[in-house]
């Protein structure tokens, strides 16, 4: 496979780059949001976003902010971990978003499920060691997820904590200095006590913190991880109105779905479809008969926030590790929009 050829002929220095990582549902997404706010007026800032669901919600957050026009430019590759077929995917998302934005400082955000070592091993490879300045690695983490053996033994969960340069524990609101406790024990049973962590809610992030100079310089890699389509271009909706997709890749499932603006979704029905969910990771922009709104579910967190934004259309995406019957959702939210006239529980 032919490596993506770069030329960047207007950099006089590398562009300062900082990894934001951490498991689903652990605020990285809100933690960019707020870093954007700080960014120093007349910069140019450049965001990549992995979303593990092929369906992208992320970035249509991130778009709606009000950003001065051309001094934030987002790029996202959906679809699982960018880092397959030796990083190509994301070689290629990279090198279009540096040419097109020329930024002044870099934000990555690899998918919650991804493989972070190897984000690292593109970024500190010999193709971008010109124009990469790799600092400060923050993983996100919640404190409470250190109880649940679920998180606590996932590779790529210790994987988040070992390539850290520094540990944020978010949604500090939501749990005691126990919780901390038991995070600090770990690190130590990791042999991570050495890490730095900061304590913070709502995922408020420092931009002192991403100044520092990265401590890896090299990332080993693991296992050839599966090759994913490298065609980031997003398929148009079809005549129908809606669009589905859904995958299943490393044990993990992700349902999607995007709808025209024609479809809007009754608010109230929409909150008690939402029920079924818990314990299931989920995000959402949705149309609804009370306006946009955003959808986020993580754990037993549900947050649902009015948006006086107006976007395209309507995103919905679920992440689990067990399988789900993607039919019955469908018709269900059909439903609820009013297309289905035949209720499908």
């Amino acid at each position: 496979m032919v490596e993506p050829t770069l030329t960047f002929k207007l950099f006089q220095k590398a562009v300062p780059t900082n990894v934001i990582t951490g498991f689903l549902g652990v605020g990285k997404t809100t933690a960019i949001q707020q870093l954007l706010k700080t960014k120093p007026a007349g910069e140019r800032w450049a965001v990549l976003i992995n979303e593990f669901g092929k369906v992208g919600i992320d970035s249509q957050l991130l778009q709606t902010d009000g950003h001065a026009e051309g001094e934030v430019t987002i790029r996202e590759v959906p679809g699982g971990c960018m880092c397959c077929a030796a990083g190509l995917p994301m070689k290629v998302a990279l090198n279009q978003l540096i040419g097109k934005a020329k930024p002044d400082r870099l934000l990555i955000e690899p998918s919650g499920l991804g493989h972070p070592d190897e984000v690292i091993a593109v970024l500190t490879g010999k193709f971008y060691q010109s124009v990469i300045d790799l600092r400060a690695t923050l993983t996100l983490v919640d404190a409470r997820h250190i109880r649940d053996a679920k998180y606590r033994e996932h590779e790529t969960f210790q994987q988040q904590l070992q390539i850290a340069d520094l540990l944020v524990a978010n949604k500090a609101d939501m749990y005691d200095q126990t919780a901390v406790d038991d995070l600090t024990r770990y690190l130590g049973e990791l042999h991570l006590q050495e890490l730095p962590v900061q304590v913070t809610q709502k995922a408020y992030i420092e931009p002192e913190w991403l100044k520092p100079s990265a401590k890896f310089n090299h990332a080993v890699w693991q296992e050839q991880p599966a090759i994913l389509n490298l065609n980031t271009d997003e398929q148009p909706i079809p005549e129908c109105g809606y669009l589905a997709a859904e995958q299943r890749l490393t044990g993990w499932y992700s349902y999607g779905w995007r709808f025209k603006t024609e479809f809007c979704f009754d608010y109230r029905a929409l909150l008690e479809w939402l029920k079924q969910f818990q314990q299931i990771r989920l995000k959402a922009v949705m149309l609804t008969s009370e306006g946009f709104v955003t959808i986020n579910q993580a754990d037993d967190d549900l947050t649902i926030e009015r948006h006086h934004s107006k976007f395209n259309e309507s995103r919905i995406e679920l992440i689990t590790d067990m399988p789900l019957d993607a039919k019955k959702m469908q018709n269900q939210l059909l439903y609820i929009c009013g297309i289905n006239h035949v209720d499908p529980t």
